[in-house]
C-alpha cells in the first residue's frame, strides 16, 4: 500500500473517511442531504481522486441508491398491507429495519473502518466494483 510521507496515511485515505462518513450520515442523521454532499464530492474529485477515494466515494452512492430502493419497497409493502394505519404496519417496520436498515448501517461501519486503515471495500451484492 503507498504510503504518503506527509502524515503517514494512505493517498486519499481523508476522503475516502469522509465519504464512508457521508454514507452512514445518510443513513442515521441527515438523509437525502448526506447523499447529495456524497454525490457532489464524487464528481468534483473523479477525474483527478486517488483510487482509495474513489472507490469509496462509489461505494458509498452505490449503497445510498440501495437504501433509496429498499426503503421504497418497504414504504410499498406497507402500503399494499392496508397502509399506515394497519397493525401490519409495523411489523413491516421493525422486519425492515432490523433486516435492511441495520445490514446497511453495519456494512458502513466497516466500509469506514476499512477507509480509515486505508484499504480499499467493496460493500458485498450492492457495491460497485473498483480498481485494483
Amino acid at each position: 500500500m503507498p504510503v504518503s510521507e506527509n502524515d503517514g496515511s494512505a493517498p486519499g485515505q481523508g476522503l475516502a473517511v469522509l465519504a464512508e462518513s457521508l454514507y452512514l450520515g445518510n443513513l442515521l442523521i441527515f438523509p437525502g442531504i448526506g447523499f447529495i454532499l456524497l454525490l457532489w464530492l464524487y464528481f468534483k474529485h473523479r477525474a483527478d481522486g486517488p483510487e482509495l477515494a474513489l472507490c469509496h466515494l462509489k461505494q458509498g452512492i452505490s449503497a445510498s441508491i440501495w437504501a433509496g430502493i429498499l426503503l421504497l419497497v418497504a414504504n410499498l409493502a406497507i402500503i399494499a398491507l392496508g397502509g399506515y394505519t394497519a397493525v401490519n404496519t409495523w411489523i413491516a417496520v421493525i422486519l425492515y429495519f432490523t433486516t435492511c436498515h441495520s445490514t446497511l448501517v453495519l456494512l458502513g461501519v466497516l466500509g469506514l473502518s476499512k477507509a480509515m486503515a486505508g484499504q480499499k471495500y467493496r460493500y458485498p451484492l450492492i457495491g460497485q466494483r473498483c480498481e485494483d
